[in-house]
């Protein structure tokens, strides 16, 4: 459980860190849709950092039911769908873009194994 609770966290500062620096370091070199590219990335990191805080707690609950895996399909979408937000925003190639997809798809991932580790908690889990 302690090391997603690091992860979680480290991304949650990351996020807001990212954040920041795309709010008041690119407002005035940035296209504007390179710079709405790069606030997407931070809005959607910033969500699923707290997304794997919560699969980290319930991991400690139910350790079998595979919490874990839900945050790891959270850590992946934030590395690929941020992360290629983040270069493609700060000016990058815009091929970085067409990687976005795909960490969409481990984001997607990470909600349906949350779903289904939910499930396998049984009936008394909160």
């Amino acid at each position: 459980m302690r090391g997603w609770i690091v992860a979680g966290a480290l991304n949650g500062f990351l996020a807001v860190a990212l954040g920041a620096f795309g709010a008041h370091g690119l407002e005035d070199v940035a296209p504007p849709e390179r710079l709405a590219a790069f606030e997407t990335g931070a809005r959607y990191h910033l969500a699923h950092a707290v997304a794997i805080l919560l699969a980290a707690l319930f991991r400690d609950r139910a350790p079998k039911a595979g919490f874990g895996r839900a945050a790891a399909g959270f850590a992946l979408g934030c590395l690929l769908f941020s992360g290629s937000l983040y270069v493609y925003g700060a000016g990058g190639p815009r091929w970085a873009a067409m990687i976005t997809p795909l960490g969409g798809l481990a984001f997607l991932a990470g909600w349906a194994l949350l779903a289904i580790a939910g499930l396998r908690t049984g009936r008394g889990a909160a």
